[in-house]
């Protein structure tokens, strides 16, 4: 490896080609941006979804829905993973650190227990929201719920 031999690496250049340098040089006078319109002046940059005029896509469709800001996304927790969780770690107790430790939940995620699988030890369940049904089957196991207030 020497200075004669050194060259870019492969994919790294593209036509080198430099347009705009004469009528000599076989690229000059519109240097390959033809004859008038938006495109051969300088600083065009076409909007995207212009139609050269025609009325875009997204403004011919009408507008429709309705996305309500202050909807509270809830993480959903099974049954079956909280006696899953219990029987690993023999635990007794279940709240957000522990389904946090276990990877189930992030930092900020709103729990919500959900009924399905069984429920065959007594557990004392602490989260954000439960189903009519889980709250059942988690009473009628002899544990109990604790509901946390946003």
């Amino acid at each position: 490896m020497d200075l004669s031999n050194l060259q870019p690496a492969p994919g790294s250049t593209h036509n080198g080609f430099r347009v705009g340098r004469g009528q000599g040089s076989g690229k000059g006078g519109t240097s390959t941006r033809g004859h008038k319109g938006a495109k051969s002046r300088s600083g065009y940059s076409r909007k995207i979804g212009f139609e050269g005029g025609q009325m875009p896509l997204q403004r011919r469709l009408p507008k429709f829905g309705f996305k309500n800001i202050n909807r509270k996304e809830y993480k959903p927790i099974n049954l079956s993973t909280l006696e899953e969780l219990a029987q690993a770690k023999n635990l007794e107790t279940i709240g957000l650190d522990e389904l946090r430790a276990a990877g189930f939940i992030n930092r900020r995620d709103l729990v919500k227990i959900l009924a399905n699988g069984s429920l065959t030890r007594k557990l004392n369940v602490t989260a954000h929201g439960f189903s009519a049904a889980a709250q059942k089957a988690i009473e009628e196991a002899g544990g109990t719920i604790t509901k946390i207030e946003l």
